[in-house]
């Protein structure tokens, strides 16, 4: 007579239990063999790993939360924070260990942070070999004997688990729960890799300005004369593209931090937008997606040739390319630099109302800082119509600041006294009219104009007043075309750019009556007024 064994189910403590030490640490080769073997992604033309995220293509903004504790309580900015209770997170926790119980995980130990007096170590375990992947080009890589170090933070990352509203208090199947107080971030239901890194931007914006240090949504190059530029921008405004200038040397395209030891990178790779990358305006980024290791997420592939369509967005709008930092020619792998001379503030203004440049008192450098305005057009997302829709995240990236913006908008106003920078605002929106109607704002223009910014040639340029917003409009610059600079002049209804300039003062004044109490009488003053 025959015996059936069942055997028992396997009891696990920790995350750490279903991570085996093979899958630890896996260097890229080995994660394309195992991703391919998986069924994970497929090895386009030229070498690029490509893969689909699904249903989630971009952030899930509405479904991250902090989990509410006597630590972090009067620390946090709940107004925009949503909050989970620590029971429910318990159960989150609790059900996510046992999913992971009956796989196995990869880890990753890496760093978030260049500058090693303020970095942090951080281990991620993921369900995807894909994402173990990503994960090690975009955080900094520690030389192999400090792989052992315990973390200060953890993020578990697991698409395959659905998280219930019923049960673990969040808001659908899909979850970011951030447990400051654990060292602890859980991440469920989505299979959009960038969740991974801005989770440790969310955990070195709540972190490091206790230190006095200034966390940004930005990206960062430097020039011969050590002459260091911040880009603050929304996703789309150009961080990515505009930072990447071959006669400059680049730190990072996304996440920085400004301390007493100048920029570090908080990053060890790169995140770019693919769709309709141009070859002949973005080489160094064009390049690419032609390397191995390259991660492609949501890029149309040909399933015969394995030639990539990248202005096919069958898929994504948002289709986007991982890679190491290195693999752009003039990156420093340091990730480190001085205190910055400039500061651009980018903008892709769809109402075609902002000037090309403009230069900006701190004051007003403030006032665009806590506004972080730019606007998005029919197409990018679900739900836009036909018209522009202004957008403005606080800081340039509200969904990843736990802590009142006003923190961040003093440290900075700080900073911008202490190192004396200039500061200007650069649009990359359209021109001509709103969209629609007039026409991107040309990338040659824009690089001309960031040479003449950043070479410190502008500040001699003839300027004039922005009639609506007050700052400074060059309207002489070499080598670009004059026409351009005053938008009033680019529209042929003068009187409708009138109304539609004042429509975008008012929406400025009206979204920032949140910081009015927060802020100097200089910094209120320096808006814009609608006439």
């Amino acid at each position: 007579m025959s015996v059936s064994v069942t055997a028992a189910p396997r009891v696990v403590e920790s995350f750490a239990d279903c991570a085996p030490s093979a899958l630890s640490n896996l260097s890229a080769e080995a994660l394309y063999q195992l991703a391919v073997s998986r069924g994970e992604g497929e090895i386009a033309r030229g070498g690029p790993l490509v893969v689909k995220t699904g249903e989630h293509t971009g952030r899930s903004a509405k479904d991250k939360f902090i989990v509410r504790s006597p630590e972090v309580e009067d620390k946090i900015w709940w107004d925009a924070n949503q909050s989970m209770s620590a029971e429910a997170f318990d159960r989150l926790h609790a059900d996510m260990l046992a999913y992971a119980s009956e796989r196995e995980l990869l880890s990753q130990n890496l760093r978030g942070g260049a500058d090693r007096d303020y970095a942090i170590n951080v281990r991620v375990f993921t369900e995807y070999a894909w994402h173990s992947l990503f994960i090690q080009h975009l955080l900094v890589r520690p030389p192999m004997d400090e792989r052992s170090v315990e973390p200060d933070f953890t993020i578990v990352d697991l698409p395959g688990f659905e998280a219930d509203p019923s049960v673990h208090g969040c808001r659908t199947k899909t979850v970011i729960a951030v447990d400051f107080a654990r060292r602890l971030i859980l991440i469920a239901g989505t299979s959009y890799a960038g969740e991974m890194k801005k989770s440790v931007f969310t955990i070195l914006n709540f972190l490091l300005p206790e230190q006095r240090i200034m966390p940004m949504h930005c990206s960062v190059n430097v020039g011969r004369q050590d002459d260091a530029a911040i880009f603050f921008g929304l996703s789309g405004t150009g961080k990515t593209t505009l930072s990447a200038d071959p006669n400059r040397t680049l730190i990072g395209d996304d996440e920085h931090g400004w301390g007493p030891n100048g920029l570090f990178n908080f990053e060890g790779g790169c995140y770019a937008k693919m769709i309709r990358l141009s070859e002949y305006a973005e080489p160094e980024i064009y390049a690419t997606t032609k390397r191995f290791g390259t991660v492609l997420e949501n890029v149309v592939m040909d399933p015969l040739t394995r030639e990539l369509d990248l202005d096919d967005a069958t898929l994504a709008e948002n289709s986007r390319g991982a890679y190491p930092i290195h693999y752009i020619p003039n990156a420093d792998p340091d990730g480190r630099t001085g205190h910055p001379n400039n500061i651009i503030m980018l903008t892709c203004d769809a109402f075609g109302v902002m000037p090309p440049i403009a230069r900006l008192t701190r004051d007003q450098a403030m006032y665009m800082f806590l506004s972080g305005y730019t606007a998005k057009v029919a197409g990018t997302e679900k739900g836009l119509g036909n018209e522009p829709q202004a957008t403005f995240s606080t800081c340039f990236g509200a969904p990843f600041m736990p802590r009142h913006p006003s923190e961040y908008g003093e440290l900075l106003g700080a900073l911008i006294d202490d190192h004396g920078v200039s500061c200007w605002l650069v649009n990359t929106g359209w021109t001509g009219g709103p969209y629609g109607v007039g026409s991107r704002m040309p990338i040659k223009e824009t690089r001309a104009l960031l040479s003449a910014a950043l070479d410190g040639s502008l500040n001699a340029a003839p300027m004039t007043k922005d009639p609506f917003f007050d700052f400074d409009v060059p309207t002489a610059v070499p080598g670009v075309d004059d026409a351009i600079l005053n938008p009033r002049n680019t529209w042929s209804d003068p009187d409708a750019y009138d109304a539609q300039a004042s429509k975008l003062a008012a929406m400025f004044v009206e979204n920032f009556k949140i910081f009015n109490a927060y802020v100097s009488g200089g910094v209120r003053a320096a808006g814009p007024v609608a006439k």
